[in-house]
């Protein structure tokens, strides 16, 4: 491995960073390209042998026509011609060429460019021609001189170089060398045997010019010869030559395309690195702070963020908050539900201990009836203290309840009745309740437990079904609850039958019971007794 995996596991690139790389990258991809402008430096070559390709065949065309022209019959010709391959992606359509009525019959073998910077070598460059003592018949001697001013005009314009041989390599029109020979370069050899051939040159660059001039620093040259084919025989070559377009010319001339192209790609990388910056990095620095805050105990922090970034970002951030927010009140919880239960503790033991000590310290001058006074005390004392811890295994029960189930209202109140004997429980109709009978006991236990506190003989139960949920409505003719009291009834230890053995904590496991099934309770107002209403969340089909 490059790295070891302490390395690995201590070092870890933060965000800005990564974002930084990936700008890096996008900027250097359109600058990564022009290292593979070869590719295109090959398009610009080969576009330039297919024109002198074109060309020359123009040219080839004209100087045969002058040759029948001047030679008639008796014109000498070399070596038989060599009929070009098709090339098998070109045979779909010279198929096609060949069934179309619209086309002339004939031998439909185009030729297409052959030079390859990836394969063809770059030859040195071109020899100088050469004298020779070979002298030229006079049919070529005149279609020289006729094709001499076709061969000016076509350069002027083509800034292409062209010269016709002979079918012995003697140059018959062209610049200056007319009459010297060029039948020992290499692919003028080829092309006076009877095949196309082409050829990439060196070329020296004399006096290199400044950048608005960079055409002519290009440092290879184009050579191509086709053979002049007359009744089957070579008549001759022309063998044209052009230095192929720069690629900096081309952007030179395509300056104003490159500069919106660079605008683009700019603009591009900077719109990326805004989205980047906004919708990942900075909310995932602000959710970073918020969580250090948060663990420092600071509950402004709660506050939801100002920008939350993408989708993602905004539901770990939303699930965050949410999370230390609930731990936040679960510290609350615990922090006030441990000081109750000392706070009720602490009432029976104190008592016990109070006890304890009169009777150790008095010992035989207490009378029997004070004696029997003081264990009465310890006794009571020593059972509130039962209920009250029964109470709190219940509640934690309560918090740590198995979420689900379903259970038959009918069949948990059958088992109820059997436990009440002295009230009255009915239901108006019977219903499928979202949770376990168990859990279902252990609410409605406690609720009719209060009810009978109350002084009610009768328990009802009502289900219904809304567009909210599902609700159940418990009711009973008992005392009801006081104004001053209904804010306080689900507070844990809150009771007003405290002398009679209530603890205050049987609301409260009601409470954390159905808020473990996502239900709630809450007191509803009726003219006598006390009607709590159970809603559960609609029922998932």
């Amino acid at each position: 491995m490059l790295f070891s995996r302490s390395f690995r596991d201590r070092w870890r690139p933060p965000l800005s960073l990564v974002i930084a790389l990936v700008l890096g990258i996008m900027l250097l991809v359109p600058l990564g390209g022009i290292v593979f402008f070869r590719v295109y430096e090959n398009q610009l070559i080969q576009t330039t042998e297919g024109e002198l390709i074109a060309q020359s065949a123009a040219i080839a065309a004209i100087t045969a026509q002058h040759l029948r022209q001047f030679g008639g019959e008796d014109l000498p010709l070399g070596t038989n011609a060599i009929d070009q391959p098709i090339p098998y992606s070109m045979e779909p359509l010279i198929s096609t060429l060949r069934r179309s009525k619209n086309q002339p019959e004939g031998n439909w073998a185009p030729q297409l460019p052959i030079l390859d910077l990836n394969k063809t070598p770059v030859l040195p460059a071109r020899a100088d021609p050469v004298a020779t003592d070979v002298r030229i018949h006079p049919a070529y001697h005149a279609t020289g001189k006729a094709i001499a001013t076709v061969l000016r005009d076509t350069q002027r314009l083509t800034l292409a170089g062209f010269r016709i041989l002979d079918p012995n390599g003697i140059i018959i029109a062209g610049r200056d060398d007319t009459g010297l020979s060029l039948a020992h370069v290499e692919e003028v050899q080829t092309a006076l045997g009877g095949r196309y051939s082409s050829a990439l040159r060196e070329r020296t660059v004399q006096n290199p010019q400044p950048i608005y001039s960079i055409s002519r620093g290009t440092s290879v040259r184009v050579f191509a010869a086709l053979p002049i084919v007359l009744d089957g025989k070579v008549a001759g070559v022309v063998y044209a030559s052009r230095t192929p377009s720069n690629i900096l010319r081309e952007m030179f001339l395509k300056r104003e395309t490159m500069f919106w192209v660079l605008a683009f790609v700019l603009s591009a990388t900077l719109v990326v690195g805004v989205i980047f910056a906004r919708g990942i990095a900075g909310p995932i620095k602000a959710l970073t702070e918020r969580s250090l805050k948060i663990g420092r105990g600071d509950r402004d922090a709660l506050k939801p963020l100002v920008i939350h970034g993408n989708r993602e970002i905004h539901a770990l951030s939303s699930s965050m908050l949410d999370t230390s927010r609930k731990l936040f009140e679960r510290n609350d919880y615990i922090n006030t539900f441990a000081n109750h239960v000392t706070h009720e503790l602490k009432t029976p033991l104190t008592a016990i201990q109070g006890a304890t000590e009169l009777l150790r310290d008095g010992g035989d001058e207490l009378s029997d009836a004070e004696r029997e006074k003081f264990l009465g005390n310890i006794l009571a004392d020593t059972e509130r203290a039962s209920r009250l811890l029964n109470r709190l295994r219940e509640l934690a029960r309560a918090d740590s309840v198995e979420i689900g189930g379903t259970c038959q209202l009918s069949e948990v109140l059958s088992d109820i009745r059997r436990r009440f004997q002295g009230i009255t429980i009915d239901a108006r109709e019977d219903c499928m309740l979202p949770l376990a009978a168990e859990n279902a006991r252990i609410v409605f236990e406690n609720l009719i437990d209060n009810s009978i506190r109350h002084g009610a003989d009768r328990v009802s139960f009502s289900p219904e079904e809304t567009e909210n949920g599902f609700t159940l409505a418990v009711a009973d003719n008992g005392e009801g609850i006081s104004a001053g009291n209904q804010d306080q009834i689900f507070d844990l230890f809150f009771t007003t039958r405290r002398a009679s053995g209530g603890t205050g904590m049987g609301l409260g496991i009601i409470q954390a019971l159905l808020k473990a099934h996502q239900a709630t309770i809450r007191l509803r107002p009726q003219d006598r007794g006390a009607c709590f209403e159970i809603c559960f969340p609609p029922r998932r089909r």
